[in-house]
């Protein structure tokens, strides 16, 4: 082996084509080992240029799921939007009626309101005239406002007190809230009550519970123009 060795290096010294084949030999052999080593590598990016690819492909799926759900949500956003207009515009209608009924409702206020100061100026008048010329008492009617309750009409001499509500329609509820304050008058007003107490109700339109009312409980029912029921007048 060593006389080989001896050989091909005195070979190499001495011929020079000798030398030049080698010297190819060992430089071709060099460049297929960076060969291989470089289509080992280009196999390697290839697969990770698929791998990426593949990565790449699914992320575009994803997007373009994600630019779908975009556009069914900015839909859904148009179409909340567009209720959103159809429910203002339907919130002006209906402020505009609350509105108009605003109106109307204070119109029906200060109707009520100048039937009723009407109707208790009425009242009083009618009243004081009917108990002067009837019972011979002149008697100035009030509007009774105590801390506890409000009477429409009231008036008292020294043996007589007239207690009473006007209205231009009422039911037995009016008559059984007059009780009532009656009650009170004599519960936590003893004062203001005497021996003869007239309980009065002044109605333009009175119902059929109510007459029974007075009947039932004594309370003279009236207005101008006609007597509903007159019980006899002392303290009940």
């Amino acid at each position: 082996m060593e006389a080989m060795k001896r050989d091909f290096l005195q070979l190499l010294d001495s011929d020079i084509e000798f030398r030049y084949a080698v010297a190819g030999y060992l430089g071709l052999s060099e460049i297929l080992k960076r060969l291989d080593s470089i289509t080992e590598e280009q196999v390697k990016l290839r697969r990770e240029q698929v791998r990426l690819r593949k990565g790449q492909n699914k992320i575009w799926k994803e997007i373009q799921g994600l630019r779908e759900e975009q556009g069914k949500i900015w839909k859904e956003i148009q179409g909340l939007k567009e209720e959103q207009v159809k429910l203002r515009e339907d919130f002006n209608k209906m402020l505009a009626i609350i509105n108009r009924t605003d109106v109307r409702l204070n119109r029906v206020e200060r109707t009520l309101e100048k039937l009723t100061v009407d109707v208790e100026d009425e009242a009083k008048s009618i009243l004081k005239w009917r108990i002067r010329n009837e019972l011979g008492v002149e008697l100035d009617l009030i509007t009774l406002v105590l801390p506890d309750m409000e009477l429409n009409i009231y008036g008292a001499t020294d043996d007589l007190c007239v207690v009473g509500e006007a209205t231009v329609r009422g039911g037995a509820e009016i008559a059984e809230e007059l009780l009532r304050k009656v009650e009170r008058l004599r519960l936590n007003h003893p004062e203001m009550l005497r021996r003869n107490l007239i309980k009065v109700i002044y109605v333009s339109l009175p119902l059929p519970s109510l007459i029974e009312k007075g009947v039932e409980e004594g309370i003279w029912i009236l207005k101008a123009t006609e007597e509903f029921h007159r019980p006899e007048f002392g303290v009940k």
